[in-house]
């Protein structure tokens, strides 16, 4: 049986209690390191799950000759400082979403990991989910025929004490956006992986409730590559939330699902039955109440991609879709014009 793949830590915020669970919870993985430099925080993890190492600065983590791997868990405007000293250090790397959040920040991570020859794999749990596998299946298989619709709503809930009880939320420099580039990426990322890539956006967007410099309620039209049209709403103004839900539509069918699982799965030349989905527990309202499933099957899938030699099931081209259309989405608010994807 190979070795365990040694794992580190960077980052001790709320997102880090779903990597040290995942890699605790692998018989394959050990956590032994973590750093951040908020020390209580990075105390309390070093506590509860017994980690080895701490450190308030992240460089001299990754100094370790013992260490495989490491989780980006900081806030998103660092996600590409962390990443490639990581990558230059020869660890293999499992990033939060988003990826990061300028366009020039992912080119320059994806190939400081290319050159060094390590793993980079990016968290987008929501491609993992029974029925975004369905999905995406039944698509593939040609059940809805042509692709007309493809529409994402994501109308969630995050209090004016959400944004400050961390000085990054919400600004540009740091978070990336808000509604949009932290919330409502994951179904991003979901709807143009079901759908295919997006070629064009037009949008709106704007802080319309809450006390912050980025938007809080945008919608954008989008144009896929494949010809389809599609509807994107995201919000963390509405009260109280709603369950983040996939509309699919087709010339010979139509797919419908949010958290709670499948509310339409029809089509023309067929009669088979609605797929019974366990349903998930919704973010809507809560950011702690994120599942945790998904981090434990990308651990795993990193484990495997580092002892097989292959490119993680999201890899940092895949990773940085969804960061290129909301980059999009934002050009096109700002400038009022139809804004082609990777031109922001």
């Amino acid at each position: 049986m190979s070795r365990k793949i040694r794992f580190g830590i960077i980052g001790a915020g709320v997102i880090a209690q779903a990597h040290a669970k995942a890699i605790v919870g692998n018989p394959d993985a050990e956590l032994i390191a973590i750093a951040d430099t908020e020390t209580d925080k990075a105390r309390r993890m070093v506590e509860e799950y017994n980690i080895r190492y701490q450190y308030s600065d992240y460089e001299q983590l990754l100094k370790r000759d013992d260490l495989d791997a490491i989780t980006v868990a900081v806030p998103s405007g660092f996600h590409a400082d962390v990443t490639i000293a990581a990558a230059q250090a020869g660890k293999h790397i499992l990033c939060e979403k988003p990826l990061d959040i300028t366009a020039d920040n992912m080119t320059r991570m994806i190939a400081a990991c290319r050159k060094a020859g390590v793993k980079l794999g990016c968290v987008f749990q929501r491609r993992l989910v029974p029925s975004a596998i369905a999905a995406k299946k039944a698509i593939e298989e040609g059940k809805l025929g042509k692709l007309v619709l493809g529409d994402v709503y994501q109308k969630y809930y995050r209090s004016p004490e959400y944004y400050r009880s961390a000085g990054w939320r919400g600004t540009w420099a740091i978070d990336g956006g808000g509604a949009l580039m932290n919330q409502g990426v994951h179904g991003i990322d979901l709807i143009q992986w079901l759908m295919g890539d997006v070629h064009s956006v037009f949008a709106y967007s704007a802080p319309l409730v809450r006390d912050i410099e980025v938007e809080d309620t945008a919608v954008a039209v989008v144009k896929y590559k494949n010809g389809a049209f599609g509807v994107i709403q995201g919000t963390t103004s509405v009260y109280p939330g709603q369950e983040s839900r996939m509309e699919l539509h087709g010339e010979k069918g139509t797919i419908i699902f949010d958290d709670s699982g499948f509310h339409q799965w029809k089509f023309s030349d067929s009669e088979e039955p609605m797929p019974i989905v366990e349903p998930r527990v919704s973010a809507k309202n809560d950011p702690t109440q994120i599942s945790n499933d998904g981090h434990f099957v990308l651990i795993k899938d990193l484990i495997e991609a580092i002892r097989e030699d292959r490119d993680p099931i999201i890899s940092g081209e895949e990773g940085r879709k969804s960061v290129d259309l909301i980059l999009a989405i934002y050009e096109s608010a700002r400038t009022g014009k139809e804004v082609v994807v990777g031109q922001a």
